[in-house]
């Protein structure tokens, strides 16, 4: 997909960070603009920001969790603006209330919540639109957000859940191949990025209440992560980097050239079939220091 203008986007989990960031990217491409998001008063200032830009835009309010809302956000972007060219399944959380947990300690709450998001919205997506742009043909595109993270050795539900986003994205790249498929999948896998996800808790349903014991080690966790994503890339550069891959048929996008060498060391471990190693922050911090964005 090189085209732009004139089409359909559809993004999840756009009223803010990454989600925000790719809306005002088709937007600059004048494509019409589909936001989804989960917070109501958010989407509808994402909203406004975009028609500001003199296009089309609407907000569907959205819970990615919810196969029947996922449709019904189609089926509001179909009413509007007819045929959907590009799917940005983007919306995601992080739990920072169980963050420390073995995975045997993590409560079925916890893994409901994140997989439920992250990977089960993206298959959702997946499901509404995939369809659509076949019958319609015309060369179409969907984004996958996952993360270093899917990279990496690593494990809890957000590592989980990106390792499934990104075999699920490349599963459905050959899939497309395999039909003649006029579309193609990328997977976006950023490092860190100057979002909000260290918050993601204040969206957590309460039925998935992480339990009573879980405010002191959530406020300590989630005041790490916000100084580690404070110090990330912009939102706006990610996006750019998105819209040039999908130009360029790019199938993996990888936005963070400083975390090439320790994606290449994940893939030396497996191959000498040695033991997991963990990512040494110590010396992170110190490139950090020194200048370099992860």
């Amino acid at each position: 997909m090189q085209n732009f203008e004139g089409k359909t986007a559809v993004i999840t989990g756009a009223a803010s960070g990454i989600g925000l960031a790719l809306a005002e990217q088709a937007a600059a491409m004048r494509m019409n603009v589909v936001l989804a998001d989960i917070e109501e008063n958010a989407l509808e200032q994402a909203v406004k920001r975009i028609e500001e830009r003199q296009v089309r835009a609407i907000g569907v309010p959205s819970n990615t969790m919810i196969e029947e809302s996922v449709q019904a956000l189609a089926e509001r972007a179909f009413d509007e603006f007819g045929q959907v060219h590009l799917l940005c399944n983007n919306a995601g959380v992080a739990s920072t209330a169980t963050a420390g947990k073995a995975v045997w300690e993590v409560p079925d709450q916890d893994w409901d919540w994140v997989m439920g998001v992250n990977f089960y919205g993206v298959l959702y997506g997946i499901r509404a639109f995939v369809p659509h742009m076949l019958a319609h043909g015309e060369p179409s595109q969907i984004v996958n957000t996952a993360s270093l993270a899917a990279l990496l050795p690593g494990g809890g539900t957000y590592g989980v859940s990106k390792h499934g986003v990104l075999a699920l994205t490349e599963g459905l790249q050959r899939d497309f191949a395999d039909r003649g498929a006029n579309i193609n999948a990328s997977v976006l896998c950023p490092g860190f990025v100057d979002t909000n996800i260290h918050a993601a808790e204040r969206n957590r349903p309460d039925e998935m209440a992480a339990g009573d014991n879980a405010a002191e080690q959530d406020a300590m966790v989630a005041a790490l992560m916000q100084d580690m994503l404070t110090r990330g890339k912009p939102p706006g550069e990610i996006a750019e980097t998105v819209f040039r891959s999908i130009a360029e048929g790019r199938f993996y996008i990888l936005p963070h050239p400083a975390w090439d060498e320790f994606v290449l060391g994940r893939t030396q471990q497996v191959i000498a079939r040695g033991p997991v190693a963990s990512t040494d922050m110590l010396e992170l911090q110190k490139r950090r220091e020194a200048g370099e964005v992860f």
